[in-house]
């Protein structure tokens, strides 16, 4: 039994995403490959081999995988498929991208989401978001699985494996890279970030949300926010956090003016320590906070953020 995990990199640093994924592939017994697939990608193939317990990297560099588009990634999983057992990609936008196309070439099903790997056929998924656990069992050949970090521990550094370079499929020429716009950001990045500061429909307005900002940058947090909020146009998409935004497990998470829908509630309740402050006594996010300030944000930020010193 040998299992692959798809990468996630930008041709530059491996995503930690991957280092999540590797931890459920090592639960899934036998030895773990990584396909780093991508263009002048050396220095994330030699970080992918020094990923505890990998014990080998199928390195495929071309031009035409320079932009991780879903189709030719795919060809190239699809190319060195044959042997493995199991085929593991985050549960990315990346990893959500190839994996079904994988499956559906594969003539399997995919198992999406899992947290929890009970025996190398038996899985556990959140459903109905995040209010139930269901157990999956798959009698396919091949497993094909997307992984949600938040439910794995970032696998660490080990030895170098070594690295192969398979001869990369051919460009499927069904899409072509138009471009791409960057959110440039100093704060961390939100799915990766030890302390999350995240901001809902409470906050009244964009404009609102500067009052966050210090509070943000004393503790070195990236900044988050609920769908009420993004959808009324007070930040950007990006910033959302929840079952149809980004799935975040920080340290600490400070829900600032958000009531806990439970589509919110879904993408963060992960969080190690939750601090939620609202006005309302009855919100829902004081059920799953383990500190609760209830009383007039505008008011309480300033004063935590003085109190940080």
């Amino acid at each position: 039994m040998t299992v692959l995990v798809i990468a996630e990199h930008d041709n530059v640093q491996l995503k930690s995403s991957t280092l999540h994924t590797v931890s459920a592939a090592m639960q899934c017994g036998g030895e773990v490959h990584i396909l780093v697939a991508g263009h002048r990608c050396g220095d994330v193939s030699a970080a992918a081999a020094r990923v505890a317990g990998v014990a080998r990297v199928l390195l495929i560099d071309a031009p035409y995988l320079a932009d991780g588009l879903a189709e030719n990634v795919a060809e190239q999983v699809l190319a060195v498929a044959r042997g493995y057992s199991h085929i593991l990609a985050p549960a990315t936008a990346y990893g959500k991208n190839i994996a079904p196309r994988v499956a559906a070439r594969l003539d399997v099903a995919q198992v999406s989401e899992i947290t929890a790997v009970l025996a190398p056929d038996t899985f556990e998924r959140p459903i109905y978001a995040g209010n139930a656990i269901a157990t999956v069992r798959s009698s396919d050949p091949v497993k094909v699985i997307t992984v949600r970090g938040t439910g794995f521990d970032a696998a660490a550094t080990g030895p170098a494996a070594p690295v192969d370079s398979p001869s990369p499929a051919a460009d499927t020429g069904k899409s072509a890279f138009v471009g791409r716009e960057l959110a440039r950001s100093d704060r961390p990045e939100l799915t990766g970030a030890r302390i999350v500061v995240s901001g809902g429909r409470g906050m009244g307005s964009g404009e609102n949300f500067k009052i966050l900002e210090p509070l943000a940058d004393k503790l070195g947090a990236a900044m988050g926010a609920s769908r009420a909020a993004v959808d009324a146009g007070f930040v950007p998409n990006d910033w959302q956090v929840g079952q149809t935004g980004k799935i975040v497990a920080p340290a600490l998470y400070i829900a600032v003016g958000i009531s806990g829908a439970i589509q919110h509630l879904a993408g963060m309740k992960d969080s190690k320590t939750i601090v939620a402050i609202n006005k309302d006594p009855e919100a829902p996010i004081f059920a799953i906070a383990d500190y609760g300030i209830v009383g007039d944000l505008f008011e309480l930020v300033p004063q935590l953020t003085a109190e940080l010193g």
